[in-house]
């Protein structure tokens, strides 16, 4: 459950070999024939386990902390109001949740901001894709600003892309195709020639409907959990592999 969301590179012209994956039976396309590459945030370059442990233990402890009642109770709470807003703008907006919970989000999370680290691979993945000329960096959240801004201090990783777009900007979730079609004319993307890389295959599914030419599945958002692979989209791992 998670609300809110190049060193040693030879020339990227030169490198025509396609990376062949499993089934399902698709391509991961050389990097010259790449022009844009969306990545999501949270369980794609950041671990996951940092978004899971806060709102699935550290919240609800808190919670029962700050407000008292039966912990179990409070427990079965917290996760079944989270829940009943999977998916909506709500269930990734802090300010929402500070109020419904009256409980200070953004200082909870810090609290526990030492989770906050990158995936194995993606740093040095960021760092090689800025190398490479002609290719358009773009993170795409459902992240709140907030939580945005404090990631970003952590780890400095906007300073690693060309743009970022937050769905909050949109007011309607990744998942929504009225996000893509606001997405297209906020930056300029060619969706036949763009990779996108995300931990959510209902983002994917909405990704794949508008046109993305090739949408890949992150295997394992969350370092401390396993999870089954999802039969639809390219499986990967630690985002180095690609390169």
């Amino acid at each position: 459950m998670m609300p809110d969301s190049n060193c040693g590179l030879t020339s990227p012209r030169q490198q025509d070999t396609i990376l062949h994956m499993s089934e399902p039976s698709r391509t991961v396309p050389a990097l010259a024939d790449v022009t844009t590459m969306l990545l999501d945030m949270d369980g794609t370059l950041l671990d996951l386990r940092f978004d899971n442990h806060f709102w699935v233990d550290h919240l609800p402890k808190r919670f029962h902390h700050i407000h008292g009642g039966d912990e179990q109770e409070v427990m079965r709470h917290v996760e079944q109001t989270l829940m009943a807003a999977e998916g909506s703008m709500a269930w990734y907006c802090v300010d929402h949740w500070a109020d419904h919970f009256e409980v200070d989000i953004m200082s909870l999370k810090d609290e526990v901001k030492h989770l906050v680290r990158y995936r194995d691979g993606s740093l040095e993945f960021l760092r090689r894709l800025q190398s490479i000329t002609g290719l358009h960096t773009v993170i795409v959240t459902d992240a709140h600003p907030k939580v945005l801004d404090m990631k970003h201090d952590i780890t400095g990783l906007l300073d690693l892309v060309d743009a970022v777009v937050c769905s909050h900007d949109f007011g309607v979730p990744k998942r929504d195709p009225v996000f893509w079609q606001q997405l297209a004319g906020h930056i300029n993307f060619k969706p036949e020639t763009t990779v996108m890389i995300d931990d959510s295959h209902h983002v994917l599914d909405t990704a794949r409907n508008f046109g993305i030419g090739f949408p890949l599945i992150v295997s394992k958002p969350d370092s401390g959990r396993d999870r089954e692979p999802h039969p639809d989209f390219v499986p990967v791992n630690n985002l180095d592999e690609l390169l």
